[in-house]
């Protein structure tokens, strides 16, 4: 996946988890970001790496995300890899 269309899906990823009062909650709380910090950081490729691995640590999420988009499951993850930070890393 190439880092723009990633950077879509992590939009795409940001404007469900904020359609959610539940989910943008656990958000901040999780990330300890504001809804100032989201304001001005929605286009940062980091940033948005950072709402893909927020998303990852629930596959309940990461379902519901998909499916609400209509995306397959693997998506998510593909994304994040194309944005900075999200190179697998190797330990041998």
């Amino acid at each position: 996946m190439q880092q723009d269309r990633a950077e879509t899906v992590a939009a795409q990823a940001l404007a469900w988890l904020a359609a959610s009062d539940d989910m943008i909650g656990v958000f901040l709380g999780a990330t300890g970001a504001s809804v100032d910090d989201i304001r001005a950081r929605s286009g940062d490729p980091e940033f948005l790496g950072s709402v893909l691995d927020f998303l990852m640590m629930d596959d309940t999420w990461v379902v519901a995300f998909c499916d609400s988009g209509s995306l397959p499951y693997e998506t998510v993850m593909q994304a994040r890899a194309a944005l900075p930070g999200g190179a697998q890393v190797h330990w041998t």
